[in-house]
């Protein structure tokens, strides 16, 4: 275990040390202590290795992500896992707004709630919230899914493309074109190994699947001002 304390270590000096494994090494579990909410903490890494951060975070934590396994014994500031590649990121506490930004791959796990914007420009990450998620969830999501245990708040899935939303809880309203679809068998075995991923203890029998209606893929003139 390597341990590296922000106390004596600069950001900058971490995530170099950090980013450094992507040129093959041994060391492969490392532990941040003393992060004091620090931004940017374990960006752009690109190796299999895991790491642990005791306390939270601030902006964009581990974001662009790939291979990596990301752990936060805390909470994440705003953008946390934006533009992953790849890997999984754990939040055990909170996750501020729009988190998991623009994600490509991999998996974000937050165990407690998600502020608005969750999933935003989502394009193929997986995410999974234990709690609830805040308005605009899956703004504009292309492809990925996005399980929701709790409530989600308003406008979910505006203007979504083809991700896949599963919510437990109620939702406060859907945004435009984003409608409630049929939960087949295929649906069910898909959340069922998403939650078995997240650690989740719900049954996927009591969620509802939210998606596209695909009116918004062409123009129509009676929608122009």
């Amino acid at each position: 275990m390597q341990t590296i304390d922000m106390d004596t270590t600069a950001l900058r000096d971490l995530n170099a040390a950090l980013q450094a494994q992507a040129n093959e090494t041994n060391q492969t579990a490392w532990e941040i202590v003393n992060p004091k909410g620090s931004h940017a903490i374990a960006v752009g890494l690109d190796a299999p290795i895991e790491v642990t951060v005791k306390g939270s975070t601030g902006y964009y934590c581990a974001g662009m992500n790939k291979q990596a396994t990301v752990h936060v014994a805390g909470s994440a500031g705003p953008g946390v896992a934006e533009n992953m590649m790849s890997g999984t990121v754990v939040i055990e506490g909170d996750a501020s707004q729009y988190a998991g930004a623009t994600g490509n791959g991999g998996t974000l796990i937050i165990k407690g709630n998600a502020s608005s914007r969750c999933g935003i420009s989502m394009k193929g990450i997986d995410i999974i919230v234990h709690g609830n998620v805040g308005h605009m969830s899956a703004f504009m999501a292309q492809s990925g899914n996005l399980v929701v245990c709790g409530d989600a708040g308003e406008a979910l899935g505006d203007s979504i493309y083809e991700a896949r939303l599963f919510v437990r809880g109620s939702v406060k309203s859907l945004g435009a074109d984003c409608i409630e679809k049929e939960m087949r068998d295929e649906h069910i075995s898909m959340l069922t190994e998403l939650l078995a991923r997240g650690g989740c203890d719900a049954k996927p029998e009591d969620f509802k699947r939210y998606g596209s209606a695909r009116q918004l893929y062409n123009f129509n003139i009676d929608n122009a001002y």
